[in-house]
């Protein structure tokens, strides 16, 4: 690679550390614990996956659902053109193209990663496990098996499963917020009891059903943090804990998420770091 082109490549993934900084500065911290190696691969993977949020959830109230559609069309054939070029003129993409061949990312996962964010595009409503599920692999579950190699473990789908339990904890954590937006992610919750802002006995019931099943996962899921480097094994811990919390405060709520808030207060984010520090 000559000078002027490394440079370029350089300025890229500068790029995509500042826009990681800047959007997500848990996440940068995070991948600052990793091997110096592979942090700009990191920074370029959420480069990417960030400009698709953006696309989705930036494009203001006015653009249709459509044109979202359409524009993230115009992302994923930009990072096909550059896998096959073998560079970009964009910076994320040519940082992400760089960062795959340097640490052999799986990129055919962003595939469905876009068939996720093209759900989001418009009114969501998630009419069955199954649905969920599609949905998941397609966002959670695929990041987790392109960031794998760069967590160092050889185990992506175990990862990958992580992420599922992350993301539906959030999904549980966020009912009222998403219905906000249009988007119901959990199946079976009465449209009408939303509407209201009420929480009677079936959105309790189907957001207690969802705890067990994120538990599970995270219970199946528990060893991952000693499959990967172990320098981010503490952080993942952390992570872990945190969100153990977020679905322990749920309980305490009566599976309400409609009329209260699930998010944790400081106290108790400090506690839940604390108890995640001492297992590490």
């Amino acid at each position: 690679m000559n000078v002027t082109k490394e440079r370029e490549l350089h300025r890229a993934y500068r790029r995509c550390k500042r826009m990681q900084l800047r959007h997500d500065p848990t996440f940068f911290w995070a991948t600052s614990r990793l091997p110096r190696d592979v942090r700009p691969a990191v920074h370029a993977l959420y480069g990417y996956v960030r400009g698709a949020d953006e696309l989705v959830d930036g494009a203001g109230p006015g653009v249709s659902a459509d044109a979202r559609r359409r524009a993230l069309d115009g992302w994923e054939r930009a990072l096909i053109d550059g896998r096959r070029a073998g560079r970009s003129d964009h910076p994320v993409i040519a940082a992400l193209v760089d960062a795959a061949r340097r640490h052999d990312l799986p990129l055919d996962e962003l595939g469905v990663y876009m068939d996720s964010m093209r759900v989001d595009c418009g009114r969501v409503r998630i009419a069955s496990r199954d649905e969920l599920d599609r949905y998941m692999n397609g966002s959670a579950a695929a990041v987790g098996r392109l960031m794998a190699p760069l967590l160092g473990c050889d185990e992506p789908e175990e990862v990958a499963q992580l992420g599922v339990a992350f993301q539906l904890t959030n999904f549980i954590r966020d009912v009222r917020e998403d219905y906000a937006l249009d988007r119901v992610y959990l199946p079976g919750l009465p449209e009408d009891e939303l509407a209201r802002g009420e929480a009677g006995a079936a959105v309790r019931e189907r957001v207690a059903a969802e705890v067990g099943r994120a538990r599970e996962l995270f219970a199946r899921t528990a060893d991952v943090p000693d499959r990967c480097e172990r320098a981010v094994a503490p952080g993942m811990r952390l992570a872990r804990s945190v969100y153990a919390r977020v679905l322990d405060r749920v309980e305490v709520l009566g599976f309400d998420v409609v009329r209260r808030s699930a998010d944790l207060p400081p106290w108790d984010m400090a506690r839940a770091a604390v108890g995640g520090l001492r297992a590490a």
